[in-house]
């Protein structure tokens, strides 16, 4: 087995009981047993501070990219944010600056992390029927977040210091390699009272879905989304068994759940959503991408094509696969029927675009790019597809001043600075490079990588005053970040 799937074994697991690992460790560990729900308005952050949670989650976030576990696709990541950020405009409670992501992972599985990440495995997107499902379990790990359920773990297990908490997220991620590490790491919290920690758990978990219900309505999705998604997790209990989907294993079901949910759903203004063509494609590309066994993808969009059900996410999803094993052609003759049905759909439009610059077709891939920016002018996926199309056309420069001068989305800005290393490096701007490529290292949480790149550009000859002194400030940026005794390896 290769080590991505042994991350995404372990991880899974591991990530999917965060919440619960870490206030029965840390309570181990400092000896409390008090583990009744502190009241709403206690200051949560006596123990653990945003600023702590932050750090927190971008230490797994490092994590996360340096494995590979996190899909970094931008038309996945802008769809996922664009509904993560309509559920946190709705929220009664104002939350902390967000990144929504996707977990390169066929099971079904949510979780939120310190701080403000929020993780969608792939298989989610799959199981979901419609965005209100979807919407139901994201507004679900937002009220974690806005809720700050981890903060408050802490307050009430009275944690001395955030180095607890780091080295149990420490033993989880190490466990990624090592599923011993990880039992060793649950065995902490066997010497606290069990069923006090299940039951604050719940109290948890009720809050997020009532939360989480309020939130969606006022989004403008249907509040029985969650409820109907509940209902389907229930359904796959039963049929698997003792084998249950990731998401239950930190999110216990019972039918007083369901009811209660249905019930909260029906004290909501009626709202029938209607779902974006946009959901159907993504859920394309997340099959796609987080196939385990390559050609698999292939072999399922062909059979639904060729079995009767030739609908566009079907097709899409075909011709994406098609891209994947590089037969280009024929992946271009699969999105025709599309490319005049939906002419203004973006990412219809896209693959089309980047189909034609595979087949030869530059200069029409480039007018492509440019029709849909002409529609599309702040798609973020759009302005990225279109500044590396650029390059690939032999225009660096051109691609570097574009997107200097286009504001990205959320969730594609770190992509943002590795093409804008790459139009310097290919502009022969070693400087320029580094210091893009430092950027997008520090924001992905290796701010080992970081400095590396920054000092091996303050090693040029002939460096500029400008460009030195511009290194160094963002060495200290990057440095001032790290503990004090930080040796690099």
């Amino acid at each position: 087995m290769n080590a991505l799937l042994t991350f995404r074994k372990c991880f899974g697991a591991a990530s999917a009981a965060v919440l619960l690992l870490l206030s029965a460790a840390v309570a181990a560990a400092t000896g409390s047993a008090a583990l009744d729900l502190p009241q709403i308005g206690e200051p949560a952050d006596n123990m653990l501070s945003p600023l702590q949670e932050k750090d927190l989650g971008k230490r797994v976030m490092a994590e996360l990219y340096r494995d590979g576990y996190a899909l970094e696709d931008p038309e996945l990541s802008d769809y996922l944010n664009n509904i993560g950020y309509q559920l946190a405009a709705a929220s009664a409670t104002q939350p902390p600056q967000l990144t929504f992501f996707v977990v390169q992972d066929p099971r079904i599985n949510a979780f939120a992390l310190p701080g403000g990440f929020i993780g969608v495995n792939a298989g989610l997107l799959l199981v979901a029927d419609n965005e209100s499902e979807l919407a139901g379990v994201m507004g679900h790990e937002l009220a974690h977040v806005t809720q700050r359920h981890i903060a408050r773990a802490a307050e009430d297990t009275q944690v001395g210091t955030i180095a607890t908490w780091l080295a149990v997220i420490a033993a989880i991620i190490a466990g990624s390699s090592n599923p011993d590490v990880v039992m060793g790491a649950l065995a902490i919290g066997q010497s606290i009272n069990y069923q006090r920690q299940v039951s604050y758990t719940r109290s948890h978990e009720q809050e997020a879905d009532r939360i989480g219900i309020q939130t969606m309505a006022a989004a403008g999705f249907d509040p029985n989304g969650m409820a109907s998604f509940f209902g389907k997790l229930q359904q796959q209990t039963r049929l698997y068994g003792n084998r249950l989907p990731e998401i239950l294993l930190t999110h216990p079901l019972s039918t007083n759940r369901i009811a209660e949910a249905a019930a909260r759903a029906s004290e909501m203004p009626a709202h029938k959503h209607l779902d974006s063509i946009e959901f159907s494609l993504m859920r394309s590309r997340a099959r796609v991408f987080s196939a385990e066994v390559p050609g698999e993808t292939l072999d399922y969009f062909a059979g639904q094509v060729s079995g009767g059900r030739d609908t566009p996410e079907n097709r899409y999803g075909l011709a994406l696969a098609q891209q994947e094993h590089n037969d280009y052609s024929k992946a271009a003759d699969t999105l025709q029927p599309l490319l005049s049905r939906y002419p203004r759909q973006a990412n219809i439009q896209l693959l089309n675009a980047e189909l034609l610059a595979q087949t030869g077709k530059r200069d029409q891939s480039l007018q492509a790019y440019e029709a849909v920016l002409k529609q599309f002018p702040r798609y973020a996926p759009a302005i990225l597809a279109y500044a590396e199309a650029l390059m690939n056309a032999g225009h660096p420069e051109t691609a570097r001043q574009y997107l200097i001068s286009h504001d990205q989305g959320q969730g594609t800005q770190m992509l943002t600075y590795r093409l804008l290393a790459q139009a310097a490096r290919e502009s022969n701007n070693i400087a320029e490079s580094a210091y893009q490529m430092s950027t997008y290292f520090f924001l992905r949480g290796d701010a080992g990588s970081a400095l590396a790149q920054l000092d091996a550009a303050l090693r040029l000859p002939n460096l500029t005053p400008q460009d030195r002194s511009r290194l160094m400030a963002k060495r200290k940026e990057v440095r001032d970040s790290l503990p004090s005794n930080y040796r690099p390896v």
